[in-house]
């Protein structure tokens, strides 16, 4: 009998961050749950299974009270300095996308081109690679897929609001090539 249970042990330990993890996601369901009422509505003279309202709901629900036993069934609810070190492994996942929308904000103020020759150096920087030949490759890079976008694919893409600035005849060469 004890040779089963020492071979079960590993699938009894404890995984660090569920309880921070379920904790968050009870949260989230709670609050779409309280949105529920102004973000759907509720149609006279449909049936049930059809309402806008009703699949959302029992969705909501679900989550919420099975989560809820989760937590209530949860072998460890203490927390200690590895659940800590697992959600900030979890946070850092959320650094490249923003990122991206860094680079996807700045498009419209100061252009594709200049956008694009400070996002990849920045991004090469942050990723480690910081010999000149990396930057001068980031560069030649972004320069590259500037010149493919708007010239060979031809793809129609905003000047940028800093464009402005520029005199008539410069302006109109950046807008349509940079």
């Amino acid at each position: 009998m004890s040779a089963d249970l020492e071979k079960n042990r590993g699938s009894l330990e404890i995984k660090r961050g569920h309880l921070i993890f379920a904790l968050m996601f009870i949260l989230l369901s709670i609050s779409l749950l309280l949105q529920l009422e102004e973000q759907t509505k509720w149609v006279l003279k449909v049936k049930l299974a059809a309402q806008p309202r009703f699949w959302p709901a029992v969705s909501l629900v679900g989550m919420v009270l099975f989560t809820g036993l989760y937590i209530l069934y949860l072998p460890q609810k203490k927390l200690v300095r590895a659940d800590w070190l697992e959600t900030r492994k979890w946070v850092q996942t959320i650094e490249f996308p923003l990122w991206f929308m860094i680079y996807v904000n700045l498009n419209p103020i100061l252009g594709y081109l200049p956008s694009t020759l400070i996002f990849v150096p920045a991004l090469i920087w942050r990723m480690g690679y910081r010999t000149p030949i990396m930057f001068k490759s980031g560069v030649a890079f972004s320069l590259v897929v500037v010149i493919v976008f708007k010239s060979f694919l031809d793809v129609k893409i905003p000047g940028g609001a800093v464009y402005e600035f520029f005199p008539d005849s410069v302006r109109n060469f950046f807008i349509l090539n940079f």
